[in-house]
């Protein structure tokens, strides 16, 4: 898969609600993920750490909607915008906020995604 393939298909299933999948299938093994604070999980290397930065998410936060435009495609990289609306768990706030991620694709994986966001606090 070229880029373009691979950012259309891997946005579809984002769209489609199933991120758990899109990363299973996409993400390179060796794939490097970068938040945009610090933080325990700010930097992430192989697929392994990746699954539980996500599984931490999903864990300590109760999904309300996403909707996500894209992907925007340039090279061997592409966007994604998500408007998220969202609660912290712990301590009940709930949130509406943006994020835009960059990936970065090599042999028709994700090779490094990149996070953007507003930064609270």
């Amino acid at each position: 898969m070229n880029t373009k393939e691979t950012a259309e298909a891997f946005t579809a299933l984002l769209k489609a609600g199933d991120h758990e999948g899109a990363a299973r299938k996409f993400n390179a093994e060796n794939i490097v993920s970068l938040e945009a604070k610090e933080s325990p999980m700010a930097v992430c290397k192989g697929a392994a750490e990746v699954q539980a930065k996500g599984e931490w998410f999903y864990a300590n936060h109760e999904m309300h909607e996403v909707t996500t435009e894209g992907p925007f495609v340039n090279g061997n990289q592409f966007l994604v915008e998500f408007d998220m609306d969202f609660t912290i768990k712990a301590t009940g706030q709930r949130l509406q906020s943006k994020e835009w991620a960059l990936y970065s694709v090599r042999d028709g994986k994700i090779s490094e995604e990149r996070f953007f966001y507003p930064l609270m606090g």
